[in-house]
C-alpha cells in the first residue's frame, strides 16, 4: 500500500455514479478522464474532424494557468447547489454555452488532492476533445457554465468526481479549464415507444426491477457477479430524454459487474453473450438521487458483447470493527492474527522489497483495495508503505498469511485520498526480493 505514491486511479465512467471505477482502463474509460498518474482520457478521445464548430476560442496563454497547486478556493469563488466551486480566471465571449449533447475542445490542467499535477494538455501540445457528459459530473457541470474563450478554475468535490469503489478512495480535484470550441454532438437516440411504462410481457423482480429480452443471442456464456463485461448501452429518462449511450463513446463499454448500478448488477448475470435486454429501473436501483445524475425511473437498453472471467473477490472478514480476543497486539497498537504459516525462514527488514497478495477493508466492510481482485501480486518496498505494514510485514516469513487491524495513526491518518479510520488487511507474503 503506497503511502505517498498510491496507486489510486480516478476515472469518470460512462454510467457515472453507477459504475464504481472499473480497474480495467476499458474503452469507455479511454474516452474519459483518468486522473492521478500518467494516463488521461484526452489521449484516447478522438477528434470529430467532420463536425462544424459552433465557435472557436483563443489559445491559452501559459501565464494564465497556475504552475503550482492552486490551493483552496478564494473567498470570491462561486459555489453551486451540487457543491462544485468555480472561479472565472478569464472571461469568454458571446452567450453560447455547451449543452449535454455537445462535444467540447478544451485545454485542461489538473491537480489531485495531494497537490500533484495529474493532467496538462499543454504539455502534450494538443487540446482534448470529448463529450460534455463523457467526464466526471463536476467537470460536466463546470463546462456547461462556460463560454468559448473562457478560462475557469473548478474545485470538484469527491461526490462529483467518481463513485467510491474497490481500490479507489475519495479524491477531490482541481482543474483549470479553457473552453476552445463547442462542437455539435451526435443527435440523441430516439426513445423506445414503451419508455414511459413497460408492456405486459415483462419480468418483474422482488426488488422492483422490470425487464424483458429484446433479442436472444444463443450463447450459454453468462457473467458471474465478479466478472467483467463488454456491452452496448443507452439510457433514457421516463420522459424519453437520452442521457447516456456507449454509441457516443465510440463503441461498447467495459464494466465490472459488481461495480455498476444495482439494477444492472441484478440482470447482467441473467444475460448471455449476444442477448439484448430492456430494463425499467426504479430510482432505488439506479442513481439514488446522486448529484449530477438523472433522477426517477430510468430505461436502459443493454446488449452483452463479451464476458471476461475475473478472480472471485476475497471473503469479508467477520471481525472488522475490532480484533477478536485471540488476536495479538504490539506495543504500537497493531493487532494481528496468523491465518496460515509459511515455510520460509527469513523475515523482511524495513528496507526490503517484498512481493505479496493483499486485500483491505474499512470497518464498514468496504473492500477498498485488493491485489487478489486484480489477479496478480504486488511488489512494495517496506520503506514506502503505511507504518502498520512496515511493522507487520517484518514479523512474517515467506508463505505467511496474516490479518492485521491497523489503527488510523498507523494507516493513512487524516491524509486526503486514502481510506479513513482503522483498516483491516489480509496479507500473504509471497517473496522477499533481493
Amino acid at each position: 500500500m503506497w503511502r505517498a505514491e498510491s496507486q489510486w486511479v480516478l476515472v469518470a465512467d460512462a454510467v457515472r455514479g453507477g459504475v464504481r471505477m472499473s480497474k480495467a482502463m476499458s474503452r469507455v474509460a479511454a474516452g474519459l478522464l483518468v486522473i492521478f498518474g500518467l494516463a488521461a482520457a484526452c489521449d484516447a478521445v478522438s477528434r470529430d474532424e467532420g463536425k462544424a464548430p459552433k465557435a472557436r476560442g483563443a489559445t491559452l496563454a501559459q501565464s494564465e494557468v497556475a504552475a503550482d497547486h492552486p490551493g483552496p478556493p478564494p473567498a470570491d469563488a462561486q459555489k453551486t447547489a451540487s457543491g462544485l466551486v468555480t472561479k472565472v480566471l478569464r472571461q469568454g465571449r458571446g452567450d453560447q454555452r455547451p449543452d449535454a449533447h455537445d462535444k467540447v475542445r478544451v485545454h485542461l490542467s489538473g491537480w489531485n488532492s495531494k497537490g500533484k499535477r495529474s493532467e496538462d494538455t499543454r504539455v502534450r501540445g494538443e487540446p482534448a476533445t470529448f463529450d460534455v457528459t463523457g467526464v466526471v459530473p463536476g467537470l460536466t457541470e463546470a463546462l456547461q457554465l462556460m463560454k468559448v474563450g473562457e478560462l475557469r478554475r473548478a474545485w470538484i468535490p469527491d461526490a462529483l468526481a467518481y463513485r467510491r469503489g474497490r481500490g479507489k478512495a475519495p479524491m477531490p480535484l482541481i482543474f483549470d479549464i479553457e473552453l476552445l470550441e463547442i462542437l455539435d454532438g451526435a443527435p440523441p437516440l430516439p426513445a423506445p415507444a414503451d419508455v414511459a411504462a413497460p408492456p405486459a410481457d415483462v419480468h418483474r423482480t422482488k426488488s422492483g426491477l422490470t425487464y424483458r429480452w429484446t433479442k436472444r443471442g444463443g450463447s450459454k456464456r453468462k457473467p458471474n457477479p465478479w466478472d467483467r463485461v463488454r456491452l452496448d448501452y443507452t439510457g433514457w429518462t421516463a420522459a424519453g430524454e437520452m442521457f447516456e449511450s456507449s454509441s457516443r463513446l465510440g463503441g461498447p463499454a467495459t464494466f465490472d459487474v459488481d461495480e455498476v448500478i444495482p439494477g444492472w448488477a441484478e440482470v447482467l448475470p441473467k444475460m448471455a453473450v449476444g442477448d439484448r435486454m430492456r430494463l425499467w429501473v426504479p430510482e432505488a436501483l439506479a442513481y439514488q438521487g446522486r448529484l449530477g445524475r438523472p433522477r426517477g425511473k430510468l430505461v436502459f437498453d443493454l446488449e452483452l458483447r463479451s464476458v471476461e472471467s475475473r478472480p472471485a473477490p476475497p471473503v469479508t472478514p467477520k471481525h472488522l470493527t475490532a480484533p477478536p480476543k485471540q488476536a495479538k497486539h504490539t506495543a504500537s497498537g497493531l493487532a494481528y492474527l496468523v491465518l496460515a504459516k509459511g515455510t520460509g525462514e527469513r523475515r523482511p527488514e524495513a528496507t526490503s522489497r517484498v512481493q505479496l497478495h493483499y486485500s483491505g477493508w474499512t470497518t464498514e466492510g468496504e473492500l477498498f483495495d485488493s491485489s487478489v481482485v486484480r489477479g496478480h501480486p504486488t511488489t512494495f518496498p517496506l520503506s514506502r508503505v503505511i507504518p502498520g505494514w512496515t511493522e507487520g510485514l517484518q514479523m512474517m516469513v515467506e508463505g505467511d498469511k496474516y490479518r492485521f487491524w491497523v489503527p488510523e495513526r498507523l494507516a493513512y491518518g487524516k491524509q486526503t485520498g486514502g481510506p479513513q479510520g482503522m483498516l483491516v488487511y489480509e496479507i500473504e507474503l509471497l517473496k522477499i526480493l533481493p
